[in-house]
């Protein structure tokens, strides 16, 4: 008989007499009155950069979208399915949240991924392949840089890719007019894996800057 994994196990027991047992009445009213977060956070599937630990919140507080290397697709009004756009439209119009954060961070395996034209697929879908496509133009501009080690390309990329996701989230409709309006603030940041640093871009000069701890 197929048994589920025994960490996963543990680790809710542990949940429940730590986390839920100190929050008890703010799950239950959370069930009770429904989500209410202000920020959405669009971040990358990979385990060691989950957005809810790097920024300490609660139940409630984040509404989170993840997908390999933390990009959001421009805006595609047909018939195929779009999981990330579906939900950016509920975040955006159910939800009505305030501000949405695009999240990087360093060593993202898409991202190299996207570095490496001699990768060889995954699967007959590539379906990584095909995803990481878009951020095909500004990978091979920066491939050529030689100047650059590749950790330095990388680093690089990861940082472009969020400018990339945040220009095409003003590609959709609701979400450029509610920015112009001043009711939706964009913004990303880049967490480094190896010392915890969060880097974030600067509105105006799009250049990543380290706040104050």
């Amino acid at each position: 008989m197929q048994r589920f994994p025994n960490n996963l196990l543990n680790g809710y027991r542990n949940f429940m007499s730590g986390r839920y047992a100190h929050e008890r009445d703010r799950y239950r009213n959370l069930a009770e009155e429904g989500q209410n977060p202000t920020t959405l956070v669009i971040a990358c599937s990979d385990s060691r950069s989950a957005p809810e630990t790097i920024f300490d919140a609660g139940p409630g507080e984040l509404f989170v979208v993840r997908n390999v290397a933390n990009m959001v697709p421009p805006y595609e009004p047909d018939g195929h399915f779009h999981a990330t756009s579906a939900a950016l439209e509920f975040a955006v119009r159910a939800l009505k949240v305030s501000d949405i954060v695009v999240m990087g961070h360093g060593r993202c395996g898409g991202i190299r991924a996207a570095l490496d034209p001699s990768a060889e697929p995954l699967s007959p879908g590539d379906f990584i392949g095909r995803w990481m496509a878009l951020l095909k133009p500004a990978a091979e501009q920066i491939q050529l840089n030689d100047v650059m080690t590749a950790a330095e390309r990388q680093t690089a990329l990861e940082r472009v890719s969020i400018r990339n996701s945040i220009d095409n989230l003003r590609s959709f409709p609701d979400i450029r007019s509610l920015e112009e309006t001043g009711k939706l603030q964009l913004h990303g940041a880049w967490f480094d894996i190896s010392t915890g640093e969060l880097w974030v871009m600067d509105a105006k000069t799009r250049d990543f800057i380290r706040p104050e701890a």
